[in-house]
């Protein structure tokens, strides 16, 4: 380049950045947060502090960005869509988003990632919007839309971009109210959710988010690591996929979400929507967090500390809560609300609303695993963090042995690779001997005569030195400690459900002799993860029972269907005993989501179908993907209203009494809660 060239291009970024706006951030007391305008459609007619609004200072397409002396008819229609609660992205009819420059004059582009983000308030002359990011006030500089201390007249418009989402395939609303004529609730439980897992494992795992700024084009992307990196490798590992398919979402969803893409967003909170207008009454949110898978996985923006993961999630709730708030006109009206009592519950459901409330599954609870000191100061100082954040019941043994008690062994390969997990977080091999009645599940690697050898050659049970099980029904050698004991009473005294799914079945019992002593029902058994004589158990002494949601009738993938299981935990309680039922989806929980039933192409589910609370659904659309339970199983959360009434149509002469108890479920379970509140009382 030619030095005069040079120099004559210096000479023009020197007087641009001379004559740039400089950024206003004047606020007066009087302004408040402008909280309702989503989804709206306004020419914007700007006027300058100290100055008169005038016919001639509307906002309107440039050559460059927007200039502001433009007139009604050649004013731009400006989409407003909210991104949290007073902030929006700002939408141009071809749909470029509104972003502040470097240069602080308003452009339009497609990706600037903070620079797209508003905030809008209302001010003694008008709405005032200002950079998210900056803080800087914008207005007219020189006839362009600028950084400047101003003020806006909104005008409703038409012609505006609309930005694609997702529907909810609301065809009609629901018959049946929220809560019945006596006060209780009328609908259904998911008692087992990780809608919020994205922010655990690290951050980066489980690709996608179940909101985002953006919308569904910035939640359901693609993410690169997952298409050959780890997550992709990771991917095929649990879900069995192919480690070198694609990673394509928003907007055709060709390679996700599906039922087995286990590292992907699969509860957008529009599919959590449809699920709750179809009758979904709460949502157990529950809070995970697994130091071992964390650190196994190379990628990860946060700690693999289990209570920092839990934080990162709770904090995520919040924000979600307000994110829907957002959409749904201002804080306070949404239909996703976080419920931290019993009472608040019940308050969300008379309103018809979601009420969310929040658990915790937890591999080393507060940090306790075997080979780390704690003691009673950790558990008071641990439940004291988790009250504080809402939290109503939790998981005191998950994957891992920890210094509570043993763990319900995995079955299969996915027993092999937990069982490497438990060494490196309690320092040991998974230990078992056979037993009879209730049991654990059989681990792959088992021989009776190494086993017998082992036991006689070291003095320790089979397993300590190598993993190596007795044939058949075999038990957890390890039961409730002493700090566990402690940790249950500690449950009690404040009135949390105890969920002992995950427990190996020493622990579990020594748990429901505990809380059964006492006179406690706090206590939930929700995704098909204990002894069934356990769940029986649960179920007797008035704790609250859900089956894993499996497909509704065989799906052909080797596991046991939801009907069936009802019936056997049914049968095993008693029909006098079970009298409410709730389903765990365990959703994003690294584990399938339901598939399509092996006769669905010969007796499918009929679109449009009809819910149980009798709202009118057809298939829901995700972009340029139209979603169908027949074909896809729940490949994502929003077809959990169309797995609903499938298992009721797949129940035949049993779906009356199946549908009470489901429709029964929300109300047991926040009875449950209420009776375990006054008992602490």
């Amino acid at each position: 380049m030619h030095k005069n060239a040079r120099r004559l291009i210096t000479f023009i970024l020197v007087c641009a950045m001379i004559l740039a706006p400089l950024g206003a951030t004047a606020s007066a007391p009087q302004e408040r947060p402008a909280t309702d305008l989503d989804g709206t459609c306004y020419t914007m007619r700007v006027t300058t502090t100290g100055t008169t609004a005038g016919t001639s200072n509307y906002i309107e397409r440039a050559s460059v960005g927007y200039g502001t002396r433009g007139t009604a008819t050649t004013a731009e229609p400006i989409a407003v869509e909210a991104t949290a609660l007073g902030r929006y992205r700002l939408y141009d009819s071809s749909g470029g988003v509104l972003y502040l420059s470097a240069l602080n004059y308003v452009w339009s582009g497609s990706s600037y990632g903070d620079r797209t983000e508003w905030t809008i308030s209302h001010g003694e002359a008008g709405y005032r919007i200002r950079s998210s990011l900056t803080d800087a006030l914008i207005g007219s500089v020189s006839g362009r839309l600028a950084t400047s201390d101003a003020s806006f007249s909104l005008v409703p418009a038409t012609g505006c971009f609309t930005p694609r989402e997702a529907t909810t395939g609301l065809v009609s609303a629901a018959t049946e109210p929220a809560v019945n004529v006596d006060g209780t609730m009328n609908g259904f439980i998911d008692a087992h959710a990780h809608p919020l897992a994205s922010a655990a494992f690290g951050g980066e795992m489980i690709c996608g988010t179940p909101f985002a700024e953006g919308g569904i084009a910035d939640a359901l992307s693609g993410c690169t690591s997952h298409t050959v990196g780890a997550g992709a490798l990771f991917e095929a590992i649990i879900g069995g996929t192919d480690p070198l398919g694609g990673d394509d979402g928003w907007p055709a969803f060709t390679d996700w979400p599906t039922t087995t893409s286990m590292l992907h967003q699969q509860a957008y909170y529009l599919g959590i929507e449809r699920s709750w207008r179809s009758g979904l009454r709460i949502l157990n949110t529950l809070l995970v967090g697994n130091r071992v898978i964390c650190e196994l996985y190379p990628n990860r923006v946060t700690s693999c500390d289990e209570g920092e993961q839990i934080r990162a999630q709770a904090q995520l709730l919040t924000e979600m809560q307000d994110y829907i708030d957002a959409q749904s006109g201002g804080e306070g009206k949404g239909w996703f609300r976080i419920a931290r009592t019993p009472e608040e519950a019940r308050s969300i459901a008379a309103d018809g609303k979601l009420a969310v409330i929040i658990g915790v599954e937890s591999s080393e609870l507060f940090g306790c695993r075997e080979s780390v000191e704690c003691d009673e100061s950790d558990v008071d100082a641990g439940l004291d963090e988790l009250q504080a954040l809402g939290v109503s019941g939790l998981y005191p043994v998950h994957k891992f042995d920890n210094a509570f008690g043993g763990t319900r062994f995995d079955p299969g390969v996915t027993g092999a690779a937990l069982n490497i997990g438990n060494y490196l977080s309690a320092g040991h091999w998974w230990t078992a001997e056979s037993c009879e009645g209730p049991s654990d599940n059989e681990q792959a690697i088992a021989s009776d005569e190494i086993a017998a050898l082992l036991t006689d050659v070291t003095g320790l049970p089979a397993g300590s030195t190598i993993p190596v099980y007795p044939i058949g029904p075999i038990c957890n050698t390890r039961t409730l400690t002493g700090l566990g004991e402690y940790l249950i009473d500690a449950m009690m005294q404040r009135g949390m459900i105890i969920h002992i799914d995950h427990m190996g079945v020493s622990t579990a019992q020594a748990v429901l002799d505990r809380t059964a002593s006492a006179g406690y029902s706090g206590v939930a058994s929700v995704h098909t993860w204990a002894d069934r004589t356990i769940t029986a158990r649960v179920a007797d002494t008035g704790g609250f029972v859900a089956g894993y949601a499996y497909s509704a009738s065989d799906a052909g993938n080797g596991e046991p269907d939801f009907l069936s299981e009802w019936i056997a935990n049914r049968d095993a309680a008693g029909e006098s005993v079970l009298d409410a039922y709730g389903f765990g989806s365990d959703v994003n929980g690294l584990a399938p989501q339901p598939a399509p039933r092996l006769d669905a192409g010969t007796d499918p589910l009929t679109y449009p179908f009809r819910a149980p609370n009798g709202a009118v659904f057809d298939r829901q659309v995700f972009g340029e993907r139209t979603w169908d339970l027949n074909i896809d199983g729940v490949a994502q959360y929003g077809l959990y209203a169309d797995w609903m009434a499938d298992v009721l149509k797949r129940a035949a002469t049993e779906a009356p009494g199946l549908e009470a108890q489901i429709m029964h479920g929300a109300e047991a379970y926040t009875q449950m809660w209420e009776e375990s509140q006054a008992w602490s009382n």
